[in-house]
């Protein structure tokens, strides 16, 4: 992998951190802990990078998202004006590559697409949300909160600090638990807008309405279906992604570095 660092624009590792927030929609995992990150250069204010998914036939929606995601957060960074980025080994990878970096929509570069990658995005976006709401709760329950004052939290009871603090309604008292889980989910509870002044609920159902306390072992059930089933899925990827990367094996694609 490159190790360029340009003074006049950005660095390998400021375009590793920004990728580390660029996620595998599926498994909801960085594709940099997920070692998908194959090369990154950087030229004075432009950066290319180049990475691999574990099968040569990952959804095509999938990885646009992650393509597309990997470019614009990258092009956030200060002090660049452009990231190409490059995908390879893959079926696709030709209209991904040049439909990215391009700037054109999915159905622009798959016209007999069914569906367009916002619906599945959504429904990703809500399975992930579904399995980060599962560890927040769980750590509330460890941290000695029950189910009824769990389930009427509202996100202006908590204190996000290190480690988070967490206060049932009226701050009549308090508790401490870990920072991670609860940031995770309050990150992606945001993102699926459905923590907002106007529904303060912290936790929802998968259908995305306030939990009643008599369905509470249920709904916590439900989150972590998805939890289990995000986890074989992500070990069956690293698998997969373990022998392609095995050494000895011939490209697929004949470049080796970024064009």
């Amino acid at each position: 992998m490159s190790t360029h660092t340009d003074r006049l624009g950005t660095s390998e590792r400021a375009v590793r951190r920004r990728l580390d927030r660029v996620t595998d929609p599926e498994l909801d995992e960085s594709i940099v802990a997920l070692d998908y990150v194959d090369e990154i250069a950087v030229e004075s204010r432009q950066v290319r990078v180049a990475f691999t998914l574990p099968t040569a036939w990952c959804s095509p929606a999938f990885a646009w998202m992650m393509a597309t995601d990997a470019r614009e957060a990258v092009e956030a960074l200060p002090g660049v004006d452009r990231a190409r980025i490059r995908l390879r080994e893959h079926l696709h990878e030709t209209e991904i590559n040049e439909g990215v970096n391009e700037g054109l929509a999915f159905a622009e570069a798959f016209p007999d697409a069914d569906g367009g990658v916002a619906e599945v995005r959504a429904t990703l976006d809500a399975k992930a949300r579904l399995a980060r709401q599962y560890d927040a709760v769980e750590a509330l329950l460890e941290a000695g909160l029950d189910p009824r004052q769990i389930a009427t939290l509202e996100f202006t009871d908590l204190w996000i600090d290190d480690p988070a603090v967490a206060f049932v309604r009226e701050r009549s008292v308090g508790v401490s638990v870990a920072a991670d889980p609860v940031e995770s989910y309050l990150e992606k509870a945001r993102e699926t807008g459905l923590v907002a002044d106007d529904h303060p609920e912290l936790f929802r159902t998968p259908e995305g309405d306030p939990i009643p306390v008599d369905r509470f072992e249920l709904i916590q059930h439900r989150c972590r279906l998805a939890t289990v089933n995000m986890g074989g899925q992500g070990s069956v990827c690293d698998a997969l992604n373990e022998a392609r990367r095995a050494e000895n094996r011939p490209p697929l694609s004949p470049e080796e570095h970024i064009p």
